[in-house]
């Protein structure tokens, strides 16, 4: 593999590998001190010599060199190889944050485009009634009406207009097209008579262009 340092950008995949390898070297560092632990105990520092100065006969000199000798390496390519995990995370972190920024940059300039197609609205849904039939199709407060039947920004002169169309559909589903949230959105709406008071059981107001 590659190391992370070089130019080539850094997967997921690099760093669970150099974890994996991390984990592995903690293993084997872990090992080591067991077998000094088997040794009568001797850590890394402790004197390998008797009170007369001669090589202890109770430990296996070699097997404790060896291991002393072992975890010091074993413990600079750990640091080594931390070094690289924290590299590779922060390149992968800059990456991800880089791709985020790149994202919402596209999804405001998507946005922006939408806004600038979208038709203009000539009322406003600013209540509804929980159960009524404006609230059963899916109208919301703040929806923005640019289709309300056959009235459109360019018939529109009062919300007459729209009293007009409902009374004519009565029991008829209506093609309602409103805005809402930067997006224009379909509803079907069928004024009928309910429990409240109208065929909608919802109010619009003319918007102030």
């Amino acid at each position: 593999m590659a190391e992370p340092g070089g130019s080539r950008s850094v997967s997921v995949s690099d760093v669970q590998q150099l974890v994996r390898r991390k984990d592995e070297i903690e293993a084997q560092i872990k090992a080591c001190y067991e077998l000094l632990e088997g040794q009568k105990g001797v850590g890394m520092h402790e004197p390998l010599v008797d009170a007369e100065g001669f090589p202890r006969a109770d430990i296996d000199l070699y097997q404790v060199r060896t291991a002393r000798h072992n975890i010091i390496c074993l413990q600079n390519d750990h640091k080594a190889l931390m070094k690289q995990v924290e590299e590779a995370l922060h390149k992968l972190h800059a990456r991800e944050k880089e791709k985020h920024a790149k994202d919402e940059a596209e999804a405001l300039a998507e946005a922006m485009s939408q806004n600038q197609s979208l038709p203009q609205a000539f009322a406003k849904v600013n209540a509804v009634t929980p159960g009524s039939p404006a609230s059963v199709s899916g109208l919301q407060v703040d929806d923005e009406i640019v289709e309300f039947g056959s009235v459109n920004v360019n018939n529109f002169q009062n919300l007459q207009n729209i009293a007009t169309v409902v009374q004519h559909s009565e029991g008829r589903p209506l093609s309602v097209t409103v805005i809402r949230g930067g997006r224009r959105v379909h509803v079907g709406l069928t004024p009928k008579r309910w429990a409240g008071k109208g065929l909608l059981g919802c109010n619009i107001i003319p918007l102030q262009r």
